[in-house]
């Protein structure tokens, strides 16, 4: 088995140790009319209804697991995922809806699961399934906005280089339901949220803009995004304004911790990319692969997290005290300012970037690819890479410097192959990087 064999099969396990199935056993069970989820015990049987809502990603697969526990038990509910990422469910409705840039489908499904949670009652449990992908997917927005406003903003702001955590800040501020604002309108219900993280630090507010999770952010910070990042000039005046008046105090701010809203909610964590970069530890032992987990926490640039990863991998080889062969592995997210117009993602560009750094070390292979099995604007998870990648692609008139010039990262690996291509994986826990 070469390197670039081997990087795929433990990438591989580590997105099969964070599907939702597996996650979802290990901390949700039930026993007579007992609830068990993670360490909480929750007596159904006191509830007249018990309803299901949710987004993202991995949140329909959420879904199916809950419905395996709680079959008829569960009176109804709606579920909003990517397109491509629903499975059919009995008891709960899913809507596939647009992401990153959210579309109709996803207001029409943000308005429908408002208006179940509007209507669970003191005696109702509410079981709340969210993971990555769920800040685009709610899609609503205060009454003073239009959807058309919404759409410009989200696109300004994951294209302009802004980490997760400030794209939520804003999203929480442009919206009814995120920032705990989900957990207002559910009360007087009990309220269970399970959370699947896509974000660095798992933190439970950045996680789809934290929904039903008490949110320390407020309008000014969403402002401040705005000017950082230079594009007040980009967005509409409405948006503008909105955001003005609620940093002046004019617009109610989202709940914050202590609020009372939270007394009756539980939030609790179901995977994480730890779980996936354990997974993956365990195949490249069973591989005879000597492996280190690196970093869990990988962020910032991509062009920067790309130098890094080679200087670390070329450490690692050069150091004759450590025996080989060796498997390093990081988990985390890249941002990426993207000024050219062509196709790719931040793994796509981070492995093509490493490639270009490769070149004159020979014996390593780098693989970067998301967990969901969606990198960008492409059907592909992410690419591996070694030293050959750019003089191979050169030798059949390929220039790598050209396609990241035009961030066409995957145009270069259709063409000069490397490609990592899972299809949805129904999670999404960040990106893996495999060395």
């Amino acid at each position: 088995m070469n390197g670039r064999e081997a990087a795929q099969k433990i990438f591989l396990a580590g997105v099969r140790s964070v599907l939702p199935g597996s996650l979802m056993a290990n901390i949700m069970s039930l026993k007579d009319q007992t609830l068990f989820v993670g360490g909480n015990e929750i007596p159904i049987g006191n509830y007249e209804n018990i309803y299901v809502i949710g987004a993202g990603k991995a949140s329909a697969a959420m879904g199916h697991y809950v419905e395996t526990i709680l079959g008829d038990r569960i009176k109804g509910g709606h579920i909003v995922v990517k397109y491509g990422h629903s499975c059919k469910l009995k008891r709960i409705e899913v809507t596939e809806a647009g992401h990153p840039v959210p579309d109709s489908n996803g207001f029409r499904a943000t308005s429908e699961i408002i208006r179940i949670a509007a209507n669970a009652s003191e005696n109702d449990l509410v079981i709340c399934l969210i993971s990555g992908g769920g800040s685009a997917l709610m899609a609503d927005l205060p009454d003073d906005l239009l959807p058309e406003e919404l759409y410009i903003v989200n696109n300004l702001l994951v294209k302009c280089g802004a980490t997760i955590k400030e794209i939520n800040c804003v999203r929480k501020h442009l919206s009814k339901i995120k920032g705990g604002q989900l957990a207002r309108i559910v009360m007087p219900a009990r309220l269970v949220t399970l959370i699947v993280s896509d974000v660095v630090g798992n933190l439970p507010e950045v996680i789809a803009s934290g929904p039903t999770v008490p949110d320390p952010s407020t309008f000014q910070e969403a402002l401040d995004v705005i000017y950082k990042y230079n594009l007040a000039d980009d967005i509409t005046t409405g948006v503008m304004n909105y955001l003005k008046e609620g940093a002046s105090g004019i617009k109610p701010e989202t709940p914050k911790p202590g609020d009372l809203v939270f007394d009756n909610v539980l939030n609790i964590l179901a995977g994480t990319i730890q779980n996936a970069l354990k997974g993956a530890k365990a195949e490249a032992l069973k591989l005879g692969y000597k492996a280190f987990i690196i970093d869990d926490a990988v962020q910032g640039d991509v062009e920067n997290v790309s130098e890094m990863i080679v200087s670390t991998a070329a450490s690692f080889k050069n150091n004759p005290d450590i025996p080989k062969p060796v498997c390093l592995l990081f988990g985390g997210e890249t941002t990426i300012r993207v000024t050219g117009e062509g196709l790719g993602g931040r793994n796509q560009h981070l492995a093509l970037t490493a490639a270009m750094r490769l070149q004159n070390l020979p014996g390593i292979t780098i693989l970067a690819a998301g967990t969901d099995g969606n990198d960008g604007n492409t059907d592909a998870a992410g690419a591996v890479v070694d030293s050959e990648t750019v003089s191979s692609a050169l030798s059949k008139n390929i220039n790598a410097s050209n396609y990241i010039s035009e961030f066409d990262s995957h145009s270069f690996f259709r063409k000069a192959g490397g490609l990592v291509i899972t299809g949805p994986t129904f999670t999404n826990v960040m990106d893996l990087m495999v060395i």
